[in-house]
Protein backbone atom coordinates (compact mmCIF):
# COMPACT_ATOMS: atom_id res chain seq x y z
CA UNK A 1 0.00 0.00 0.00
CA UNK A 2 1.33 3.80 -0.76
CA UNK A 3 0.18 7.12 0.55
CA UNK A 4 -0.46 9.74 -1.73
CA UNK A 5 -0.50 13.45 -0.75
CA UNK A 6 -2.24 16.11 -3.10
CA UNK A 7 -0.57 19.48 -2.06
CA UNK A 8 -2.34 22.38 -3.24
CA UNK A 9 -2.81 26.02 -1.70
CA UNK A 10 -6.52 25.68 -1.30
CA UNK A 11 -6.80 22.22 -0.10
CA UNK A 12 -4.38 18.66 1.22
CA UNK A 13 -5.87 15.54 0.01
CA UNK A 14 -4.45 12.07 1.35
CA UNK A 15 -5.62 8.58 -0.57
CA UNK A 16 -4.66 5.06 0.78
CA UNK A 17 -4.00 3.85 -2.66
CA UNK A 18 -3.45 0.15 -3.99
CA UNK A 19 -0.72 -0.80 -6.29
CA UNK A 20 -3.33 -1.05 -8.87
CA UNK A 21 -3.80 3.07 -8.32
CA UNK A 22 -6.93 2.21 -6.31
CA UNK A 23 -8.04 4.49 -3.37
CA UNK A 24 -8.79 2.21 -0.20
CA UNK A 25 -9.46 5.66 2.03
CA UNK A 26 -9.02 9.15 1.63
CA UNK A 27 -9.59 12.75 3.64
CA UNK A 28 -9.49 16.16 3.21
CA UNK A 29 -7.73 19.09 5.43
CA UNK A 30 -7.53 22.75 4.52
CA UNK A 31 -4.10 23.88 3.73
CA UNK A 32 -4.37 26.56 5.89
CA UNK A 33 -1.67 28.94 3.73
CA UNK A 34 0.26 31.77 5.96
CA UNK A 35 0.71 29.41 8.93
CA UNK A 36 4.09 28.68 10.03
CA UNK A 37 5.89 25.38 7.49
CA UNK A 38 5.92 23.09 10.79
CA UNK A 39 2.78 23.33 11.66
CA UNK A 40 1.21 22.92 7.91
CA UNK A 41 3.30 19.72 7.89
CA UNK A 42 2.40 18.45 11.19
CA UNK A 43 -1.01 18.61 10.29
CA UNK A 44 -0.58 16.74 7.04
CA UNK A 45 1.42 14.09 9.13
CA UNK A 46 -1.71 13.62 11.02
CA UNK A 47 -3.89 13.43 8.00
CA UNK A 48 -1.62 10.49 7.11
CA UNK A 49 -2.13 9.02 10.45
CA UNK A 50 -6.13 9.43 10.22
CA UNK A 51 -6.15 8.00 6.68
CA UNK A 52 -4.30 4.94 8.12
CA UNK A 53 -6.15 4.23 11.33
CA UNK A 54 -9.49 4.88 9.59
CA UNK A 55 -9.15 1.92 7.37
CA UNK A 56 -8.19 -1.47 7.99
CA UNK A 57 -4.36 -1.07 7.49
CA UNK A 58 -1.34 0.08 9.55
CA UNK A 59 1.54 1.63 8.72
CA UNK A 60 3.40 -1.29 8.70
CA UNK A 61 1.60 -2.02 5.43
CA UNK A 62 3.02 0.90 3.96
CA UNK A 63 5.61 0.85 1.20
CA UNK A 64 6.17 4.96 1.00
CA UNK A 65 4.38 8.25 0.80
CA UNK A 66 4.08 10.76 -2.33
CA UNK A 67 3.73 14.08 -2.46
CA UNK A 68 1.89 15.67 -5.56
CA UNK A 69 3.03 19.76 -4.95
CA UNK A 70 2.05 22.69 -6.87
CA UNK A 71 5.10 25.00 -7.37
CA UNK A 72 8.54 23.19 -7.62
CA UNK A 73 9.32 19.80 -6.06
CA UNK A 74 13.11 18.84 -5.85
CA UNK A 75 12.37 15.10 -5.28
CA UNK A 76 16.30 14.80 -4.91
CA UNK A 77 16.88 17.27 -2.48
CA UNK A 78 13.15 16.44 -0.85
CA UNK A 79 12.10 20.07 -1.25
CA UNK A 80 9.81 22.13 -2.61
CA UNK A 81 11.84 24.71 -3.89
CA UNK A 82 9.49 27.21 -4.79
CA UNK A 83 5.42 27.36 -4.47
CA UNK A 84 4.38 30.85 -4.63
CA UNK A 85 0.67 29.47 -3.86
CA UNK A 86 2.10 28.45 -0.06
CA UNK A 87 4.66 30.90 0.02
CA UNK A 88 7.37 28.67 0.38
CA UNK A 89 10.95 28.77 -1.08
CA UNK A 90 13.11 25.51 -0.60
CA UNK A 91 10.73 24.19 2.07
CA UNK A 92 12.38 21.16 3.58
CA UNK A 93 9.59 18.82 3.33
CA UNK A 94 11.20 15.29 3.36
CA UNK A 95 13.15 15.68 6.77
CA UNK A 96 10.01 17.58 8.26
CA UNK A 97 8.10 14.60 7.27
CA UNK A 98 10.77 12.19 8.31
CA UNK A 99 9.51 13.36 11.87
CA UNK A 100 6.95 11.32 11.72
CA UNK A 101 7.28 8.70 9.53
CA UNK A 102 10.32 6.41 8.73
CA UNK A 103 9.24 5.59 5.07
CA UNK A 104 10.65 6.63 1.86
CA UNK A 105 8.88 9.58 0.90
CA UNK A 106 9.01 10.98 -2.91
CA UNK A 107 8.09 14.65 -4.47
CA UNK A 108 6.86 15.54 -7.89
CA UNK A 109 4.86 18.05 -9.58
CA UNK A 110 1.09 18.19 -9.62
CA UNK A 111 1.25 18.43 -13.41
CA UNK A 112 3.23 15.01 -13.16
CA UNK A 113 1.65 13.36 -10.77
CA UNK A 114 -2.04 13.50 -12.44
CA UNK A 115 -0.44 12.38 -15.72
CA UNK A 116 1.35 9.11 -13.84
CA UNK A 117 -2.47 8.70 -12.20
CA UNK A 118 -3.80 8.71 -15.99
CA UNK A 119 -0.53 6.02 -17.09
CA UNK A 120 -1.43 4.08 -14.06
CA UNK A 121 -5.14 3.82 -13.49
CA UNK A 122 -6.84 5.78 -16.42
CA UNK A 123 -7.22 7.20 -20.02
CA UNK A 124 -3.53 6.30 -20.52
CA UNK A 125 -3.06 2.29 -19.51
CA UNK A 126 -1.16 0.34 -21.46
CA UNK A 127 0.83 3.10 -23.29
CA UNK A 128 4.45 3.83 -22.25
CA UNK A 129 4.26 7.39 -23.76
CA UNK A 130 1.47 9.36 -22.89
CA UNK A 131 0.29 13.26 -21.90
CA UNK A 132 -2.02 14.74 -19.64
CA UNK A 133 -3.24 18.01 -19.66
CA UNK A 134 -5.97 19.85 -17.59
CA UNK A 135 -7.31 22.64 -18.88
CA UNK A 136 -8.21 25.04 -15.76
CA UNK A 137 -6.87 28.24 -14.44
CA UNK A 138 -3.52 27.71 -17.00
CA UNK A 139 -3.01 24.63 -18.68
CA UNK A 140 -1.29 21.46 -16.41
CA UNK A 141 1.13 19.15 -17.98
CA UNK A 142 2.26 15.71 -17.07
CA UNK A 143 4.35 13.99 -19.45
CA UNK A 144 5.02 10.19 -19.09
CA UNK A 145 8.08 8.74 -20.89
CA UNK A 146 8.60 5.01 -20.27
CA UNK A 147 6.51 4.50 -17.75
CA UNK A 148 7.95 7.79 -15.87
CA UNK A 149 7.28 11.05 -15.29
CA UNK A 150 9.10 13.20 -17.23
CA UNK A 151 10.44 17.09 -16.28
CA UNK A 152 13.78 17.73 -17.68
CA UNK A 153 17.25 17.69 -16.35
CA UNK A 154 16.72 20.68 -13.71
CA UNK A 155 12.77 20.00 -12.74
CA UNK A 156 11.52 22.57 -14.99
CA UNK A 157 9.93 20.74 -17.76
CA UNK A 158 6.66 19.96 -18.57
CA UNK A 159 5.87 24.03 -18.41
CA UNK A 160 3.56 22.87 -21.78
CA UNK A 161 0.95 25.58 -21.15
CA UNK A 162 4.07 28.17 -21.51
CA UNK A 163 4.52 26.69 -25.00
CA UNK A 164 5.22 30.31 -27.13
CA UNK A 165 1.94 29.65 -29.95
CA UNK A 166 1.39 33.26 -30.96
CA UNK A 167 4.61 35.73 -30.54
CA UNK A 168 4.01 39.23 -29.29
CA UNK A 169 0.84 38.00 -27.92
CA UNK A 170 -1.27 38.20 -24.94
CA UNK A 171 0.61 38.31 -21.97
CA UNK A 172 0.75 36.13 -19.61
CA UNK A 173 1.15 35.93 -15.63
CA UNK A 174 4.74 34.64 -16.46
CA UNK A 175 5.92 37.68 -17.89
CA UNK A 176 6.22 36.39 -21.20
CA UNK A 177 3.37 37.03 -24.70
CA UNK A 178 1.49 34.53 -26.21
CA UNK A 179 1.67 31.99 -24.20
CA UNK A 180 -0.63 28.66 -25.40
CA UNK A 181 -2.67 28.73 -21.66
CA UNK A 182 -3.46 32.45 -22.76
CA UNK A 183 -5.20 30.55 -25.40
CA UNK A 184 -6.55 27.71 -24.48
CA UNK A 185 -7.06 27.38 -20.74
CA UNK A 186 -10.41 27.64 -19.12
CA UNK A 187 -9.86 30.99 -18.30
CA UNK A 188 -8.76 32.08 -21.87
CA UNK A 189 -12.48 30.95 -22.77
CA UNK A 190 -14.17 33.18 -20.20
CA UNK A 191 -12.01 36.36 -21.15
CA UNK A 192 -13.15 35.80 -24.55
CA UNK A 193 -16.65 34.86 -23.52
CA UNK A 194 -17.00 38.12 -21.73
CA UNK A 195 -15.11 40.42 -24.44
CA UNK A 196 -17.61 38.86 -27.19
CA UNK A 197 -21.13 39.12 -24.62
CA UNK A 198 -20.06 42.62 -24.24
CA UNK A 199 -19.72 43.41 -27.96
CA UNK A 200 -22.35 41.32 -28.68
CA UNK A 201 -25.85 41.74 -26.27
CA UNK A 202 -28.03 39.72 -28.71
CA UNK A 203 -25.74 36.83 -27.53
CA UNK A 204 -26.84 33.76 -26.13
CA UNK A 205 -23.77 33.84 -23.93
CA UNK A 206 -25.20 37.15 -22.57
CA UNK A 207 -28.69 35.82 -22.06
CA UNK A 208 -27.28 32.80 -20.22
CA UNK A 209 -26.13 34.42 -17.75
CA UNK A 210 -28.77 37.16 -16.99
CA UNK A 211 -26.54 39.84 -18.58
CA UNK A 212 -24.46 39.79 -15.69
CA UNK A 213 -20.50 39.11 -17.58
CA UNK A 214 -18.91 37.98 -13.66
CA UNK A 215 -21.07 34.80 -14.39
CA UNK A 216 -19.91 33.75 -17.36
CA UNK A 217 -17.89 30.25 -17.03
CA UNK A 218 -16.27 28.34 -19.55
CA UNK A 219 -19.40 26.05 -19.95
CA UNK A 220 -21.34 29.08 -20.70
CA UNK A 221 -19.30 29.79 -23.81
CA UNK A 222 -19.91 25.98 -24.31
CA UNK A 223 -23.53 26.02 -23.80
CA UNK A 224 -24.24 28.91 -26.10
CA UNK A 225 -22.29 27.10 -28.51
CA UNK A 226 -24.26 23.93 -29.11
CA UNK A 227 -27.01 25.45 -29.29
CA UNK A 228 -26.04 27.48 -32.13
CA UNK A 229 -25.40 30.56 -31.26
CA UNK A 230 -23.31 32.31 -34.01
CA UNK A 231 -21.02 34.81 -31.39
CA UNK A 232 -20.39 31.57 -29.39
CA UNK A 233 -19.74 29.22 -31.66
CA UNK A 234 -16.99 32.01 -33.46
CA UNK A 235 -15.46 31.93 -30.21
CA UNK A 236 -15.44 27.86 -29.61
CA UNK A 237 -13.83 27.46 -33.29
CA UNK A 238 -11.10 29.81 -32.48
CA UNK A 239 -10.63 28.13 -29.31
CA UNK A 240 -10.47 24.67 -30.82
CA UNK A 241 -7.99 26.19 -33.22
CA UNK A 242 -5.46 27.04 -30.85
CA UNK A 243 -6.45 24.26 -28.74
CA UNK A 244 -5.37 22.03 -31.79
CA UNK A 245 -2.03 23.89 -32.49
CA UNK A 246 -0.50 23.45 -29.24
CA UNK A 247 -1.48 19.80 -29.14
CA UNK A 248 0.09 19.31 -32.64
CA UNK A 249 3.34 20.56 -31.27
CA UNK A 250 3.34 18.50 -28.49
CA UNK A 251 2.71 15.38 -31.19
CA UNK A 252 5.29 16.57 -33.19
CA UNK A 253 7.82 17.23 -30.23
CA UNK A 254 6.85 14.09 -27.87
CA UNK A 255 5.12 11.91 -30.23
CA UNK A 256 3.10 10.18 -26.87
CA UNK A 257 0.64 6.99 -27.86
CA UNK A 258 -2.08 9.11 -26.07
CA UNK A 259 -2.92 12.36 -24.77
CA UNK A 260 -5.41 12.60 -21.98
CA UNK A 261 -7.66 16.09 -21.24
CA UNK A 262 -8.71 16.53 -18.26
CA UNK A 263 -10.32 19.85 -16.82
CA UNK A 264 -13.52 21.38 -16.77
CA UNK A 265 -13.73 22.45 -20.27
CA UNK A 266 -13.19 18.57 -21.37
CA UNK A 267 -16.53 18.18 -19.36
CA UNK A 268 -17.97 19.18 -23.01
CA UNK A 269 -17.17 15.49 -24.10
CA UNK A 270 -17.89 14.54 -27.48
CA UNK A 271 -18.95 18.47 -28.67
CA UNK A 272 -15.35 19.47 -27.95
CA UNK A 273 -13.13 16.44 -28.98
CA UNK A 274 -15.13 15.63 -32.21
CA UNK A 275 -13.89 19.47 -32.99
CA UNK A 276 -10.37 19.10 -31.88
CA UNK A 277 -10.19 15.46 -33.54
CA UNK A 278 -10.74 17.69 -36.59
CA UNK A 279 -8.97 20.31 -35.84
CA UNK A 280 -5.81 17.95 -35.11
CA UNK A 281 -6.07 16.12 -38.50
CA UNK A 282 -6.86 18.94 -40.56
CA UNK A 283 -3.40 20.54 -39.40
CA UNK A 284 -1.29 17.20 -38.47
CA UNK A 285 2.49 17.11 -40.17
CA UNK A 286 2.52 13.56 -40.71
CA UNK A 287 -0.93 13.36 -42.31
CA UNK A 288 -0.60 9.43 -43.22
CA UNK A 289 1.35 8.29 -40.23
CA UNK A 290 -0.33 7.39 -37.14
CA UNK A 291 -0.32 10.36 -33.95
CA UNK A 292 -1.36 10.32 -30.51
CA UNK A 293 -5.34 8.94 -29.63
CA UNK A 294 -6.99 12.44 -28.36
CA UNK A 295 -8.98 11.42 -25.50
CA UNK A 296 -10.97 12.67 -22.25
CA UNK A 297 -8.88 11.96 -18.73
CA UNK A 298 -11.26 9.66 -16.45
CA UNK A 299 -9.66 10.21 -12.56
CA UNK A 300 -10.98 13.94 -11.44
CA UNK A 301 -9.61 15.30 -8.79
CA UNK A 302 -8.87 11.83 -7.62
CA UNK A 303 -6.10 11.93 -10.16
CA UNK A 304 -3.55 13.95 -7.34
CA UNK A 305 -3.55 11.44 -5.04
CA UNK A 306 -3.42 7.96 -7.12
CA UNK A 307 -0.10 10.21 -8.83
CA UNK A 308 1.70 10.72 -5.58
CA UNK A 309 1.07 7.35 -4.27
CA UNK A 310 2.42 6.08 -7.43
CA UNK A 311 5.76 7.51 -7.04
CA UNK A 312 6.09 5.36 -4.09
CA UNK A 313 6.59 2.64 -7.39
CA UNK A 314 8.66 4.28 -10.13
Amino acid sequence: MYIGVDLGGTNIGVGLVDEKGKIVYKGEIPTGVGRPFEEIIGDMAKLIQDVIEESDYKQEDLKAIGIGSTGLPDNKKGTIVLASNLGWENAPIRDELHKYFDLPIHLDNDGNTAGLAEAVAGACQGAENSITLTLGTGIGAGIIINGKPYSGAHSVGAELGHLIIHVDGIQCTCGNKGCWERYASATALISEGKKAAKNHSDSLIYQLVDRNLDRITAKTVIDAAKKGDVTALKLFDNYIYYLAMGIITIINSFDPAIIAIGGGVAGAGDFLFDALKKKVKEHIFYKEAPYAEITQAVLGNDAGIIGAAMLGKL
